[in-house]
């Protein structure tokens, strides 16, 4: 390989610039094979099943660990094997995809609780799709990324309302944290059948995993139908089990036509509730996908809308492929030159790094003629690489009536504003990347002819207010290892939960930054003891709820062998 790299970035920038700016953690590492391994080998180890040791980092590079045992198993049998081989040996086995998560949900930050883990890498073999065209639903294993999947089912005339805009998540990956995208049905839309405004979680109508069968005492497969209390808890598991295969609904496939603007005051766009003008609640109404990405100390977002459009619409540009903005892979030297300074500890950068992202934007938009596109919806619907900027997020699904999306925009885009100017005036800059803002409606199993909702998914429904009909999506983003971004994010979490308590409800997004204190994410004993499972206990049957999750999960994998410590600690 040449020493500069698809992204336009020279290796050696890459390297050098990784814990800066976060944009190395795509180049694969090195598999060293077992013999020549040095960490101790695994006791027994099953034969036939190729392992290697393997340094792991995720999405941002804040969890880095360099060396951990990681396997290829040939096929959902083999990942038996390991289970049994795991718990005879007091070892535990982690999915490993694609890597796509900022949370410590696989290995924790600093590599603690690495020693006796096992890697089970799902993408090399666990990746079969099957389409079923008369059924409408897909056999898919949970190794095969979203864009594989989207791709077979656009084959076959069939798609899904939204999903996450990254393609190389796993669909395992994506069913273990709700994955979602962005949409809900606009102003008079009828749902298509096979639908769901929800995450891909609601789709499930079939669950494969590997549990524990008391009668023999082993591990096996087994397979739930959506109806089983077992699927309740599975179908959002936050990394507390293995699955291995499920069977989604999908419906036919719909053109969609994305336009982009970046000339709405934010003043107009996040404006009081009941404001007239181009609102982010007008845009809801008229299209029902929407997306607003705004950087820091900048006057106007880039808004993203979806509609649903048969035909091509004259000014349109048709697009037959995915990650169509490919400005934001090819950034210039002088973003990664600011980005570096701003971290290692000259942050007065930040307003015009954030005056930069804008103008890479509104720029690339025009000169890729990509400001309004049609086509397939995968390939508008997927528009990140891995090769995009790495940045550390911090997310929350705000629960609430549809009426009152533009009051939860407006309260805290000026909350995030004014504090922004607070820590400006001490001369802080804590956050350098955007906020993004999205909108979706909830896991409703109606939706695909279901009657069991994922227990532990963020879009579950509250039969006790069913007039909370969706969910406003807040990702706040910044490079990681930005000086006092930490108190930053409890800051504003702080304010998150103190102001949603009315009228609206607060749960994490599991993938992302949550729980946090000026020691980081995940070290708040308030929100991961008492605020979380709070809020999945809220309004739900006793019977099942958060804490029937738990103790389904338990029975299922009574030895634990699919928990990391933070997965322990959150659900024990």
């Amino acid at each position: 390989m040449s020493e500069t790299t698809r992204a336009g970035i020279s290796r050696r920038r890459l390297m050098q610039g990784a814990a800066a700016v976060g944009v190395a953690a795509w180049i694969p590492f090195e598999q060293i094979p077992a013999a020549q391994a040095a960490l101790p080998t695994p006791p027994a180890f099953p034969s036939g099943i190729p392992l290697f040791q393997q340094s792991y980092k995720n999405w941002s590079g804040a969890i880095a660990v360099d060396g951990v045992w990681t396997c290829t198993p040939a096929g959902p049998a083999q990942v038996v094997t390991l289970a049994n081989w795991a718990r005879a040996n007091g070892w535990r086995l982690r999915a490993k995809g694609s890597s796509h998560n900022w949370s410590p949900l696989s290995l924790a930050a600093d590599g603690s609780d690495a020693a006796n883990v096992v890697l089970v890498d799902t993408r090399t073999n666990l990746k079969a799709i099957t389409v079923d065209t008369a059924t409408s639903r897909v056999r898919v294993q949970t190794g095969a990324t979203m864009e594989a999947l989207l791709t077979a089912l656009e084959a076959k005339g069939l798609g899904v309302t939204a999903s996450p805009a990254p393609g190389d998540l796993t669909v395992g990956g994506v069913l273990a944290i709700d994955g979602h995208g962005t949409a809900v049905p606009r102003t008079g839309e009828t749902k298509p059948p096979g639908h769901t405004y929800g995450s891909i979680s609601n789709l499930v109508q079939q669950i494969t995993a590997v549990v524990w069968d008391g009668p023999t005492s082993t591990y096996v497969l087994r397979t739930y139908d959506r109806s089983a209390p077992e699927a309740g808890a599975l179908m959002a598991h936050v990394g507390r089990a293995f699955v291995t295969e499920v069977v989604l609904q999908a419906g036919p496939n719909q053109r969609l036509r994305c336009q982009s603007w970046f000339d709405i005051p934010a003043t107009e766009l996040f404006a009081p509730a009941g404001s007239g003008g181009k609102t982010f609640s007008s845009f809801l109404n008229s299209a029902g996908r929407v997306e607003a990405i705004w950087f820091p100390f900048t006057p106007k977002p880039w808004l993203k809308v979806w509609s649903v459009a048969p035909s091509k619409p004259l000014f349109s540009r048709q697009v037959n492929s995915p990650y169509n903005y490919t400005f934001s892979d090819n950034l210039p030297d002088f973003f990664f030159d600011l980005a570096e300074s701003i971290v290692r500890g000259d942050p007065s950068g930040t307003p015009d790094f954030g005056l930069n992202n804008y103008n890479i934007v509104a720029a690339g938009l025009v000169t890729t003629f990509t400001y309004d596109i049609w086509g397939w919806s995968k390939n508008l619907l997927l528009y990140v690489r891995p090769s995009t900027l790495r940045v550390t997020a911090n997310g929350y699904a705000i629960v609430c009536k549809r009426s009152d999306v533009q009051r939860v925009i407006q309260e805290f885009t000026f909350r995030y504003s004014t504090r922004l100017n607070d820590y400006r005036q001490q001369g802080r800059f804590p956050m350098n990347g955007p906020v993004e803002i999205r909108v979706t409606g909830l896991d409703k199993p109606s939706d695909v002819g279901a009657t069991r909702s994922p227990q532990m998914s963020a879009l579950r429904p509250r039969p006790d207010h069913p007039e909370w009909d969706c969910a406003v999506w807040l990702d706040i983003l910044t490079l990681p290892g930005t000086p006092y971004a930490d108190e930053f994010y409890a800051d504003i979490e702080s304010w998150i939960y103190a102001n949603y308590s009315s009228y609206a409800d607060v749960r994490p997004e599991w993938s992302k930054g949550w729980g946090y204190t000026a020691a980081g994410a995940w070290t708040s004993n308030d929100v991961i003891d008492a605020k979380v499972p709070a809020t999945f206990r809220a309004g739900q049957p006793l019977n099942d709820n958060w804490d029937s999750a738990r103790q389904m999960l338990d029975i299922l994998d009574p030895s634990r062998v699919f928990s990391s410590s933070f997965v322990t600690r959150l659900l024990y």
